[in-house]
């Protein structure tokens, strides 16, 4: 994918999410994650900055750079977990179409979903499991014009609000990924239900519901793309967000590192400021260097998106910066509590919030277990 973002470029996008986050949204994320309400707000804010359109190609009013992706979560994220969630939840749907899409399917969603007029969802996990995608067990029957889906999906995030989910079902029996479509689901199709919402420990802003689905019909034209490249189209999007992921994790340890050392420069501990003892600048030191080997993994994957890499050579680079990005933003998280002591559990705290939403960047967008596996293949097929 070409782009034209310079390091000009990025320093003004920092600068201006900078300024933004710590003025517009920094107030507002203890409420949302306490509330676990739609931060509409936070929506209409990124609608009205643009940013929905930002990693996408300039004909659609964005930069064509994952690399500027990364920098809008990342800033963000160091602030607010949920409000940068909103972002990427909006972002894998329209890589989604943009990759697979029929120049009918890109034309009725793209313009809407770009600037913030629409919402969508994009649903793979199924009570049986969530990362096994070839082996989901949602299936679509062809009938005259269209296909009866059927089969239930759990852990949909951002499906509460969306005007259309993307969904992955078999179109015919057995196992594999050849017989996958990802289907164009609209709120309020006959047949498919809205089930609950889960109570989750962090990310708690933007909704993850069970949704059920009883021969609810779907049209011809809403198969994403031509055939069953569900699996492929799914694959993809994983892998080009994967480092945005990475970067949600920079961003939270970045944040989580800063409200740690302002607390251990004003705590005082027998006679001195906590920040003085020596043990606490060796653990402050630690949090830095891992968080800067991650930035640096998370925006080689990014680059990489950039120069158009894609399928079996992106994948394990996307898998390492997901990995180890999330895999530290635990870490320093875990570290930045500690150095609050006490005070660290208390929910008149931030960080403990941090600490929760670390956690569920682990488990999301494929757990860290399976990225080692994509990793370790990757190894063993290679000289690297």
């Amino acid at each position: 994918m070409a782009t034209n973002f310079t390091p000009e470029d990025e320093r003004a996008l920092r600068q201006m999410l900078d300024g933004v986050a710590k003025k517009r949204i920094a107030p507002r994320a203890a409420a949302i994650d306490a509330t676990a309400e739609y931060p509409q707000d936070m929506f209409d804010l990124l609608k009205e900055l643009g940013l929905f359109a930002l990693p996408f190609p300039a004909e659609f009013g964005g930069t064509g750079s994952s690399v500027a992706a990364c920098v809008a979560v990342e800033e963000i994220g160091r602030h607010c977990y949920n409000t940068a969630y909103l972002l990427v939840t909006q972002w894998g749907p329209v890589g989604a179409i943009l990759a697979g899409g029929r120049p009918d399917q890109k034309a009725r969603y793209l313009q809407g979903l770009l600037k913030g007029d629409l919402r969508a969802a994009l649903s793979v996990t199924e009570p049986g499991g969530g990362s096994d995608v070839a082996n989901i067990q949602t299936r679509a029957e062809k009938r005259p014009g269209g296909y009866a889906i059927t089969g239930t999906k759990i852990w949909c995030t951002n499906s509460a609000n969306a005007d259309f989910i993307l969904v992955a079902a078999k179109t015919s029996p057995g196992r594999g990924h050849h017989n996958i479509g990802l289907f164009i689901v609209e709120k309020g199709t006959p047949g498919f239900l809205l089930a609950r919402k889960e109570n989750k420990l962090g990310a708690r802003g933007i909704p993850s519901c069970e949704l059920r689905f009883d021969e609810a019909f779907i049209p011809e034209e809403n198969l994403l793309g031509e055939g069953n490249a569900g699996f492929k189209l799914v694959m993809e999007a994983f892998n080009r967000t994967r480092p945005i992921i990475g970067a949600r994790g920079v961003g939270l340890a970045q944040g989580a590192l800063e409200l740690a050392t302002s607390f251990v420069k004003e705590r005082q501990a027998f006679g001195q400021p906590v920040a003085e003892f020596q043990g606490v600048q060796w653990m402050l030191a630690d949090m830095k260097m891992q968080i800067e080997a991650a930035r640096l993994l998370v925006y080689k994957a990014a680059a990489m998106v950039d120069e158009g890499v894609s399928g079996k050579a992106l994948a394990p680079w996307a898998a390492i910066a997901k990995c180890y990005a999330s895999d530290m933003a635990m870490k320093v998280a875990t570290d930045a509590v500690q150095l609050f002591g006490s005070a660290g559990i208390s929910r008149d705290n931030p960080i403990e919030r941090y600490f929760r939403d670390a956690k569920v960047l682990q488990i999301i967008e494929g757990t860290n277990q399976i990225q080692r596996n994509i990793i370790g293949r990757w190894v063993l097929d290679s000289t690297h």
